[in-house]
């Protein structure tokens, strides 16, 4: 590591933690040659499988449009931004575990179906009319019914 004050490559570190719930590690460092300390924070670079769209185009996975998608269905209701969180990150997670390197854009909104209905019940069928193209009342009366069984 590159000292930020002087830019010699001698550092080293004084103290170690892990933050954010374990997923990165907070270091204290101090410089060799000038004395000076700061902070780094490290995380795992984890790579995220590439998604299949449903017109066969191949996309990278992007956090900011699932994040978006979850948060319109849940907007006005009353579910706290870390259940949010949470739920992000257990979807992508779950994407990972799968070990292929593309996944079908279905396997996603599938994923992000299960998240709302553990969530809150109005975001999901919020989801689910936009993600299902429902058509009529009685397609939200099925999925309704699904719910109460």
């Amino acid at each position: 590591m590159h000292c930020p004050f002087c830019g010699a490559n001698d550092t080293k570190v004084i103290d170690s933690r892990l933050v954010a719930d374990g997923h990165q590690v907070r270091r204290r460092r101090q410089c060799l040659a000038c004395n000076e300390r700061y902070t780094t924070f490290e995380t795992a670079e984890l790579v995220m499988p590439r998604v299949i769209k449903t017109n066969g185009n191949r996309d990278s996975f992007n956090e900011d449009k699932l994040r978006g998608g979850i948060q319109r269905a849940l907007e006005k209701r009353p579910v706290s931004a870390d259940d949010i969180e949470r739920a992000i990150n257990t979807i992508k997670s779950r994407l990972r575990a799968t070990g292929e390197r593309e996944v079908p854009s279905d396997m996603i909104g599938n994923l992000v179906m299960e998240a709302l209905k553990e969530l809150d019940k109005v975001a999901y069928i919020r989801f689910a009319s936009v993600y299902r193209s429902f058509e009529d009342i009685r397609e939200f009366g099925e999925e309704i019914a699904k719910l109460e069984k």
